[in-house]
Order: structure tokens, then sequence, then C-alpha cells
């Protein structure tokens, strides 16, 4: 993923309002996050740990999404799989919810997934963020396999964020 400003972060939301946007919490070190290693940004606001944001970029252009979770004391302890990146936590996977795009997201509809709770996705299918003992399944996919189906599902869970 190629690094993203503020600015670029801030005005790809596709799910809350221009002035909700603005007022969410950015991480101040995006200079240092591992870019060449990230499908997407995620990160849990500091402030408000129920909220979580996730920023990647399809078909060239950011889009980014507001999530809603409960706080890590709320998460069972039994093992979980992330739908996104298929790595089992115990403790942690969390259920994240965004409100849906448009008119849709104004009525209060949402949609969900069980994600890693600290969208750190990337860095597991790449083994460079260790889960435990059996958190990766053995699989016969190559690395860029795995990362196209994790991408693939993330693209999927933004289209039905902004489906009307």
């Amino acid at each position: 993923m190629k690094p993203l400003t503020e600015q670029e972060i801030r005005a790809a939301f596709v799910n809350c309002t221009k002035g909700e946007a603005k007022r969410l919490s950015v991480p101040r070190d995006l200079a240092e996050r591992p870019w060449d290693d990230l499908d997407f940004l995620g990160w849990r606001d500091p402030q408000a740990p129920d909220r979580a944001y996730l920023v990647t970029v399809l078909d060239d252009q950011p889009r980014a999404v507001a999530l809603r979770s409960p706080s890590a004391a709320a998460r069972p302890m039994r093992r979980s799989l992330c739908s996104m990146c298929l790595t089992a936590h115990t403790g942690g996977v969390s259920l994240m919810v965004a409100p849906k795009a448009g008119k849709a997201g104004k009525q209060g509809n949402s949609v969900g997934a069980y994600l890693c709770a600290d969208l750190a996705c990337s860095l597991y299918v790449r083994g460079k963020k260790d889960a435990g003992s059996g958190a990766r399944l053995q699989e016969s996919l190559t690395l860029e396999e795995k990362i196209e189906r994790t991408m693939a599902n993330v693209a999927a869970f933004i289209a039905k964020v902004t489906a009307d």
C-alpha cells in the first residue's frame, strides 16, 4: 500500500460526514507505519476504544470506513477466526460494525464482520505479527494468494458498506 496522508485518509471516509471525518482521531505515526507490508491501514481510536477505522486503496482511490466494536474487556476469550485474513485468535477477534453509506446509513442500517481486534491482518498474513500457536491455518496458497484473498475480503466488506 502506498503511504497516505492525514488529508487523504480523512477525505476517503464513505460512511460518515465530512465533519465526523474531520474530528476523528488519525494515527500520529503515519510516517512510521510499515506501508510496504500493509494491504489496509486499520486502527482503534485511543480516545474511544469502541471506535475503529479501516482505510485501503480500491481502484486507485483511498476508501475508508468507520467501525464500531466492543471494547477489549467485552470480548469473549474463545477462539475465533478473522473473516478478512483467516487468522485464529483467542479473544483477539471482534465483531466490527460499519454504518452503511448514504441513505441506508441514515436509516440506521449497518454491516458487520469479524476482524482481528487490532486490525493488523496484513501483518498476520505476512508472518510479521504472531497471534500464537495454531493462529494461521496450514494452507497450500502462496503468500501472494493469501494477500489477494485478504484484499478481496476487504473489498467485499467495503462494497457492502457502500451498497444501496
